[in-house]
This record gives C-alpha cells, sequence and structure tokens, in this order.
C-alpha cells in the first residue's frame, strides 16, 4: 500500500484501544506501520539495487523484533528530550510502559506486511529462509474505500469533540475508539468482498477461454474503488490471455489482437540478460514475466525488456505507463551493456 495508508493504519490501530495501555503508543504505531519502508534508501544505490532490496528483511517476520526496537529506540528517545525540556511535561493519560510500546510497535509492523499481501505486488513474510513472494492480489495499491474509512475514524472523533466541547461537556481523555474499531471492521468487510469477487473474475474469466482443459493457471488483479471490475490472466502453454472482466454482468473483454501475449523465444541476447544481475532479480519477483528483444540500436546494442503482465492494465494511476519495467542493453559480444529500471540507469 501507499504511505498515508500505512501511516493512518497504525494511528486507527492505536485508538482501537492499544492508546489505553501505554503513553506513546498512538505515536509508536504510526510510526511502526510505516517503518519497513525504510527499505526505499537502497534506491540511491540504484533503482535495480532499489527493486531487489524493496520489500526484503524489512517486510519479513525475521525483522519485526529489530524494527520494533528501533521504533522504541526513537519513542526513547523523543521521551528523553522532552523530559530535558521540560521536566515538569505531563505524559498522556494512559501510563508509561516501555515493554507494551515494543509489543505495539511490532503489531504495527505486522499490519504493513499484511497490507503489502493484499496487492498483486507482493511481500516475502519468511525471507530469508523462503525467498518465494505471496500477494492477495485483491486490494489496489492505493484503495479509496479503505482510505476513507481510515480518515473517517481519525477525523470524525475530533470533529464530534468540539461539538460535545460547545455545549459544555467534559472533554474525555481517549476518543475515537467506537470509530477505529468500525473503521478496521469496514476495512475486513470489504476485503471479504473481494476476495469473493477476485475468485469469481477468475472462474469467469476460465470459463471464457476457448480451450479450458489447456489452461495453465489464472488470476485476477484488482482496479481501486470497484469490487466487481477486475483485469484477469489466464495462462496457457503458448500464450497468455489478458481479460477486463466485469462480475455484476458476467462480462469478460478481450481483444484477440491487443490482450493476447504469446511466450517469446529465448534468444541468445535473451539468455545472456536473464543471466544478469536485473533479470536475476526480475525474474525472482515477477509471477507473469514477459521478457522481449527488441530492434538493435544504433550503437549496436540490443535490448531486452522485462514486464510483468499483472500490471499491464489501465488501473488510472499508471495511465500512459508501464510500471516496474526493466530493461537489459545487450552488445555485440552478448555481453550485458547497461540495465535501467523504470527509465533510470544503474550505474
Amino acid at each position: 500500500m501507499e504511505p498515508v495508508t500505512h501511516f493512518m493504519t497504525g494511528a486507527v490501530l492505536a485508538r482501537a484501544g492499544f492508546n489505553r495501555k501505554s503513553a506513546y503508543a498512538t505515536l509508536a504505531m504510526t510510526l511502526a506501520a510505516e517503518t519497513p519502508d525504510l527499505d526505499v534508501l537502497w534506491s540511491f544505490k540504484g533503482p535495480v539495487a532499489g527493486f531487489e532490496h524493496h520489500r526484503g528483511w524489512t517486510h519479513a517476520l525475521i525483522g519485526i523484533p529489530f524494527e520494533a526496537l528501533v521504533v522504541t529506540g526513537v519513542i526513547w528517545l523523543f521521551h528523553y528530550w522532552r523530559l530535558k525540556r521540560n521536566p515538569s511535561a505531563k505524559l498522556p493519560a494512559a501510563p508509561l510502559n516501555w515493554l507494551r510500546i515494543y509489543l505495539f510497535a511490532a503489531i504495527a509492523l505486522l499490519s504493513h506486511i499484511l497490507l503489502d499481501w493484499t496487492n498483486n505486488y507482493g511481500v516475502r513474510p519468511f525471507f530469508p529462509f523462503n525467498p518465494r513472494w505471496y500477494a492477495g492480489s485483491f486490494v489496489f495499491i492505493f484503495e479509496p474505500i479503505m482510505f476513507l474509512l481510515l480518515i473517517a475514524a481519525l477525523v470524525a472523533p475530533a470533529l464530534f469533540g468540539l461539538v460535545s466541547s460547545e455545549v459544555g461537556a467534559k472533554k474525555k481523555p481517549f476518543r475515537g475508539q467506537g470509530w477505529a474499531i468500525t473503521a478496521l471492521a469496514g476495512i475486513l468487510a470489504l476485503w471479504s468482498l473481494r476476495i469473493v469477487e477476485r475468485n469469481k473474475a477468475i472462474s469467469l474469466a476460465s470459463a471464457a477461454e476457448p480451450n479450458p482443459s489447456e489452461i495453465v493457471r489464472a488470476t485476477a488483479n484488482p482496479y481501486p474503488i470497484n469490487p466487481f471490475h477486475w483485469q484477469t490472466i489466464v495462462e496457457t502453454p503458448l500464450f497468455y490471455r489478458l481479460s477486463t472482466v466485469n462480475n455484476l454482468n458476467n462480462d469478460v473483454t478481450s481483444s484477440p489482437q491487443s490482450d493476447v501475449y504469446y511466450k517469446p523465444p529465448s534468444t541468445l541476447s535473451v539468455l545472456e540478460a536473464k543471466r544478469s544481475w536485473l533479470g536475476h532479480v526480475y525474474l525472482d519477483w515477477s509471477q507473469y514475466p514477459m521478457v522481449n528483444e527488441t530492434v538493435t540500436t544504433a550503437d549496436d546494442l540490443t535490448t531486452v525488456t522485462f514486464r510483468d503482465l499483472r500490471f499491464l492494465y489501465n488501473s488510472g494511476l499508471f495511465a500512459g505507463r508501464t510500471p516496474l519495467m526493466g530493461a537489459v542493453f545487450i552488445n555485440s559480444d552478448r555481453h550485458v551493456n547497461s540495465m535501467e529500471m523504470d527509465g533510470r540507469v544503474q550505474h
């Protein structure tokens, strides 16, 4: 998921009751909910390095104890600075309990892995012991319905608190637990609906295939907002068929000209590109890879492109471009000349 949803999820989790158990619980869970994405710092070493390490150990179960310790340490430094600056500063209404802060941070870290699993990029929760990628593929990377539920859980208590203060009501130390629990329950209900509709979309796309007995596997990828609208991929021994599925009217739309991708041959350039750093990382992650050799450039370089069919659809967010696309440039001696990821050169 995108960062703001992660931050808000941590805050809403805290308001569901954890903030009553320890001071700084909301701060700790909000920070921890986005901490795994610090692996973006690998991008400073280049786009391929960033792609290789994204959703690595910081998104794995093995990293949670260490990340929770870092978050707890940051909170402790903030607490120390706050008391040093103002020794008489008051803590929030809940007592201060460092063990609970650590445990709450771990729960928020788990929420990050869970949220990232719901989209079709995937996570490796058992890395490095099991490097397999797992992807729920039922929620888009930015889901407006989830976003609105989380905003409502955070903003509504403050608004109602203003109304209460104007009529002279006593301010409560903890507000918004009911809103937070309702929002989280709403998200779980949305996920349940999306899982059911995703399975239906896969069944519809499989049934629409002219030769169902030749299907190797099939999947469905989400669009934002509408849980009845899906992009499906059906794989056969020779090709992949992409379709747009509308579950409300059982409609499966696919163009034989633009939505059928035949599996490309493995030329010498393609084989060399697959053995490259980018090729190794990309094929380790991609579930539906398309590796194509294109026309040799004026510099006598052959371009081999890496794409994943799960992201070849107009979702609105990536309109007009293909996200997560890599390119390896092979020279006339069949050696790697350079590599790019999303148009950025790996130096």
